[in-house]
C-alpha cells in the first residue's frame, strides 16, 4: 500500500481551507484518511500553516510520499529540510501592517473648495438676458 501525505479540501466554494492528511494513494482527495497531521488556510492573510512536525517526520521516515503542494508547505515550515538533513530555511516573515490611506479632506489641506464652478454658466446668462428683455418689453 502506497501512502501519501496530501491535502484534504474543506470549506465553501470561494473560501477553501485544507487539512494535511496521510492517506492511501488510491483514495479520493477528500476521502478517508489514516491521520490528520496539519492545517493550511491559504485565504487568511498571512496564510495559516500548522504542521505536527513529529508526525510528519515519522511518516516521512516510514516512506510516505508528499504531494507537490504538501512538499512546498513542508519546505516553508522547515520539516522537509530537517528530514533531508539540510540547513533550516529563514523564518516566515509576517507582512507589515499597511498605513491607512489618507482621507480626501486631509489631502485638500490648503486648497479650500469654493463650492462653485470655475467656468461661467452660459445657459443661465441667456435666460437672465431673455428675462430682462421680456421685462423691458412689458414695461414699454
Amino acid at each position: 500500500m502506497a501512502v501519501k501525505i496530501k491535502l484534504k479540501r474543506l470549506g465553501k466554494i470561494r473560501s477553501p481551507h485544507y487539512r494535511i492528511v496521510v492517506a492511501d494513494s488510491r483514495t479520493r482527495r477528500d476521502g478517508r484518511a489514516i491521520e490528520e497531521i496539519g492545517l493550511y488556510h491559504p485565504v487568511q492573510n498571512p496564510s495559516r500553516i500548522e504542521v505536527d512536525s513529529e508526525r510528519v517526520a515519522y511518516w516521512l521516515s516510514v516512506g510516505a510520499q508528499p504531494t507537490e503542494p504538501v512538499l512546498a508547505i513542508l519546505k516553508k515550515t522547515g520539516d522537509w529540510q530537517k528530514f533531508k538533513g539540510e540547513p533550516a530555511p529563514a523564518p516566515l516573515l509576517q507582512p507589515e501592517e499597511k498605513a491607512p490611506r489618507p482621507s480626501f479632506e486631509s489631502l485638500a489641506g490648503e486648497d479650500e473648495a469654493k463650492g462653485e464652478a470655475i467656468t461661467p454658466k452660459k445657459k443661465a446668462e441667456k435666460k437672465d438676458e431673455a428675462a430682462a428683455e421680456s421685462s423691458e418689453s412689458t414695461e414699454a
